[in-house]
């Protein structure tokens, strides 16, 4: 943990030191690291140190270790040779990049998997969804995410197209470090999200490639039917930043005008001083 890291994560820590001493299991680390990923109190760039961690709680390096190779699988974490694990600090504007150019490939990729995808891939494709809603039940983020990739992967495959498949493996590993596909951030129902994998495949077996060409482009936006609770919270605060910045500019504007009435009434006062002497 970087030097600079919020009192909040330590005072975590020391609130959790005697639960870890009954109860030695990575999930745990894992659960309470994640956490303080998610609600900031470790913050982007911020460095994990296992060693400090493992002093904190009481407990032995290896589950502090398990949890940080975790969470460093699932894109929260970033290793970096000779320094050690990092908080993943990733643009919004970079994510959304990467998100515009997911969207037309994902579509191709199902409309042209419609009219190859064989039976035997559809239920390769059956299994990797079982393997999501295994992953949920277990609280497995890393299992989903790696699962929800492979799906992706394949599909690009199966649309028989072998350039297609090509710039999927270009591209997929930024997709993948800048969690513009499947994000373990996602604020939702993970279930839901597994269900919504099953609706792709009924629809690459329907054979319908242009409603499997349209679901596919949404659910690479982001515009599916599984609503992230973080989308509906953005919206009010880039109301409430712009209306403050209006607030704002409303009130510079007007302290200039008054100023300058200040500066005119002064020189007109001074006018009338100069002309009665």
């Amino acid at each position: 943990m970087a030097s600079n890291a919020s009192g909040g994560f330590v005072s975590t820590l020391a609130t959790n030191k005697d639960r870890f001493r009954k109860t030695l299991i990575s999930d745990q680390v894992y659960e309470l690291l994640r956490q303080a990923v998610v609600g900031g109190d470790l913050a982007p760039n911020d460095r994990v140190v296992e060693s400090e961690i493992a002093r904190r709680l009481g407990v032995s390096q290896a589950p502090v270790r398990e949890a940080v190779k975790r969470l460093a699988r699932e894109g929260l974490l970033t290793h970096v040779p000779r320094r050690g694990h990092f908080v993943v600090e990733i643009s919004s504007q970079d994510a959304e990049y990467a998100r515009q150019v997911r969207e037309p490939l994902e579509g191709l990729a199902a409309r042209l998997a419609t009219e190859h995808i064989t039976e035997d891939q559809l239920t390769v494709l059956d299994a990797l969804v079982e393997r999501m809603h295994e992953a949920v039940a277990v609280n497995d983020v890393s299992g989903f995410r790696d699962a929800d990739i492979e799906f992706h992967t394949l599909v690009s495959q199966y649309a028989g197209n072998p350039f297609l498949a090509r710039m999927w493996e270009v591209i997929e590993p930024s997709l993948r470090t800048l969690r513009a596909i499947s994000d373990p951030l996602f604020d939702g129902d993970w279930c839901a999200m597994a269900d919504e994998h099953g609706r792709l495949v009924g629809l690459l077996r329907a054979k319908d490639p242009g409603r499997a060409a349209e679901a596919f482009a949404d659910h690479a936006a982001g515009r599916g039917p599984v609503p992230d609770a973080r989308e509906t919270k953005e919206p009010r605060k880039r109301t409430a930043t712009k209306t403050t910045a209006k607030k704002a500019t409303a009130q510079k504007t007007a302290a200039k005008k008054t100023a300058a009435k200040k500066t005119a009434a002064k020189k007109t006062a001074a006018r009338r001083t100069v002309a009665g002497a």
